[in-house]
This record gives C-alpha cells, sequence and structure tokens, in this order.
C-alpha cells in the first residue's frame, strides 16, 4: 500500500442500504460493502423507518469490518473517518454517526460529516479519473430532484429542487398503485419498454423557460385518476402504456430543464446522480438532448447510482483535504439543505 494516498473510511446509513467504503484520494474505490435491507421492506411496499434503524444496528459493523478487510488495510491506516449526516431517515443517520463517531475515536481520526446529496454528485469522480469542476448536476432519487452548479470541489449552487414529490418517489407511488413490487422504479422502466410513451398525454409541470423547479404531484394524481377512471367504466387498461407515458412525462422535463440549466451555468458537462440516474430512458433521453447541444454527460455506473458508502468517501476526500471536519457533537439533520 502506498502510504502518500489518503484513504477515507465512510459509512453511510440514510435509508435503507448499510455501507461502508474505503477510497483512496476520493476517487480509487478499495472495497464498497452494501447491506441492502430491500428484502425486508418489500412486504411493505416501502422503508418502514423503524425497522430500517434496527437492520443498521445489527449490520453496521460486520460491514464496516469487511469494507476494511476487502481494502486490506487496519483502521489505523485511514486518513479519516467519514459518515452521513444527512438528509434522510433521522434514526437510520443516527446509527451510522454513532458508529463513525465511535471508530474515529478509538483510532484518534479526523471524523468528516457527509451532505448525502453532495456524496450522490461525487459518485461520478469514482467512475470518471477525468471528471472535474466545474459542471452542472442533476441529483434525481426518491427523495431529491435537484439542479445544482457545482464550480468546485467545496463550492455548490442550488439552482433549483422539487416542491414537492422527487422523481423517485413518484415512480415509486405510481408503481405501487400499479401493482408492481418495490422499489417501483426499476419496476416501471422494465415494463415501459413495452409500451407506446406518446399513449397517454400525461402534464409536464412548470414547464415554462427559465424555471429550474420541478413538480411531480400533480403528474401522479394524474395517472391516478386515469386509472380510476378506467375502473370505473371498466375499461381494460395497458399498464405498459401508462408506465411508458408517465416515465416520458418525467424525463421530457428532467432533460430538458437540465440541459437549459447548463446553458445558463455556462458549463460544458452535465452529471446525473442519484437512484433514478439508473433509469434507461434519462440515459437515453438526456444524452441525446445534452450531446445535440453540445455537452458532455455522465452517469455513474448503476452501484453508484443507489446509496453507497464510496460516494461518502470521495466526498469526504475533498472536505478533508479542503479542512472542512466534524467534532464529536456531529448531529444528523434529517432535513439537511444543500
Amino acid at each position: 500500500m502506498n502510504k502518500e494516498k489518503k484513504l477515507i473510511l465512510a459509512l453511510e446509513t440514510s435509508c435503507d442500504e448499510t455501507s461502508a467504503s474505503v477510497v483512496a484520494d476520493g476517487r480509487a474505490i478499495l472495497s464498497n460493502v452494501i447491506s441492502s435491507q430491500v428484502p425486508v421492506h418489500q412486504k411493505f411496499g416501502g422503508v418502514v423507518p423503524e425497522i430500517a434503524s434496527r437492520k443498521h444496528i445489527e449490520n453496521v459493523i460486520p460491514v464496516v469490518d469487511k469494507a476494511l478487510q476487502d481494502a486490506g488495510i487496519t483502521l489505523q491506516e485511514v486518513a479519516a473517518v467519514g459518515v452521513t449526516y444527512g438528509p434522510g431517515l433521522v434514526g437510520a443517520l443516527l446509527v451510522g454517526i454513532a458508529a463513525a463517531k465511535a471508530l474515529a475515536f478509538a483510532a484518534q481520526k479526523p471524523l468528516i460529516g457527509v451532505n448525502h446529496l453532495e456524496g450522490h454528485i461525487f459518485a461520478n469522480f469514482l467512475a470518471y479519473q477525468e471528471l472535474e469542476p466545474p459542471f452542472l448536476a442533476l441529483v434525481v432519487s426518491g427523495g431529491h430532484t435537484s439542479l445544482v452548479h457545482v464550480q468546485g470541489y467545496n463550492q455548490f449552487h442550488l439552482l433549483g429542487q422539487t416542491r414537492d414529490d422527487a422523481a423517485g418517489e413518484a415512480f415509486d407511488k405510481v408503481a405501487r398503485v400499479m401493482g408492481l413490487p418495490y422499489p417501483g422504479g426499476p419496476q416501471i422502466d422494465k415494463l415501459a419498454l413495452l409500451g407506446n410513451p406518446e399513449a397517454i398525454h400525461f402534464p409536464r409541470a412548470l414547464s415554462t423557460h427559465g424555471s429550474h423547479e420541478f413538480s411531480f404531484s400533480g403528474l401522479k394524481s394524474a395517472v391516478l385518476n386515469y386509472l380510476n377512471t378506467a375502473a370505473q367504466h371498466r375499461q381494460t387498461v395497458n399498464y405498459a402504456d401508462v408506465a411508458a407515458s408517465f416515465q416520458a412525462a418525467v424525463v421530457e422535463v428532467l432533460a430538458a430543464k437540465t440541459v437549459e440549466a447548463a446553458k445558463e451555468c455556462g458549463v460544458d458537462k452535465i452529471v446525473v446522480s442519484g437512484g433514478v440516474a439508473a433509469n434507461s430512458c434519462l440515459q437515453s433521453i438526456l444524452s441525446r438532448e445534452a450531446v445535440s447541444a453540445g455537452y458532455a454527460v455522465y452517469f455513474p455506473p448503476s452501484v453508484l447510482c443507489t446509496d453507497n458508502a464510496a460516494m461518502i468517501a470521495s466526498r469526504a476526500y475533498y472536505k478533508f483535504v479542503g479542512g472542512f471536519t466534524a467534532d464529536l457533537h456531529l448531529n444528523a439533520v434529517p432535513g439537511l439543505k444543500l
């Protein structure tokens, strides 16, 4: 092991994945262990916060041990310990923070609190070694839909975000109404491949020029009304067409606003992150629109789209070299903003 490399151990427990990772110099993944709770929450149709917290307590130390083992290092060899402190489920966040504090205190290493949304953006630094700021970032996940001008490794300007439901949240809610299993986003994506995206016209909210904000609540309600009306009239529903038309309404808004924001910021790169970044329709349409407008576009691999500690370690590294550390009073901030 090159002793000059700065190794960051990071923990991520903001929702229902317990993850620990070791990353070198903010770019090279030495280990990335993820313990998913999807099978546990599937029967409830979504994440149950109390159950998630208890599972994190059971999994966090074994996951950390595995991450260190996979990286071939000891705790003493890390330069700092990073951890997500928000946004997220408060009980889940507290488990990760408590574990990170204990590790940092025991090893006498700096503690670094990481904003989960910033972590998602930094997933792309792990996938693309050549990528550097400035760029326009679209963060699109189950809880967040935001446009961020990333001016430097520690400089962010929030341009706009969702006023109500996040894109991923809308995917999950529509999937639930259609009887698809949790998590719903990948199920909608798969079903939509069999449908016609122009079969049903669903609304595109806040689509006026110059608006960087999103709204998907009305779209979700429109899908609900369509299905309820069909049921009342005993009409046969083509669920593949519903999925494809709904997905197209979400993706077209995301793509249009992202390309427009990139133009306003004067950047030449667009970075996409968060769970919905794995959506095949978004990748196809945004890539087409961005490239035709002259922008390079970056999507992380699927494993780095969903919640993971490697992205948190990458963000923690750049905070560490920038001198942004926390003390042992670090607390969970479930509503943390960018």
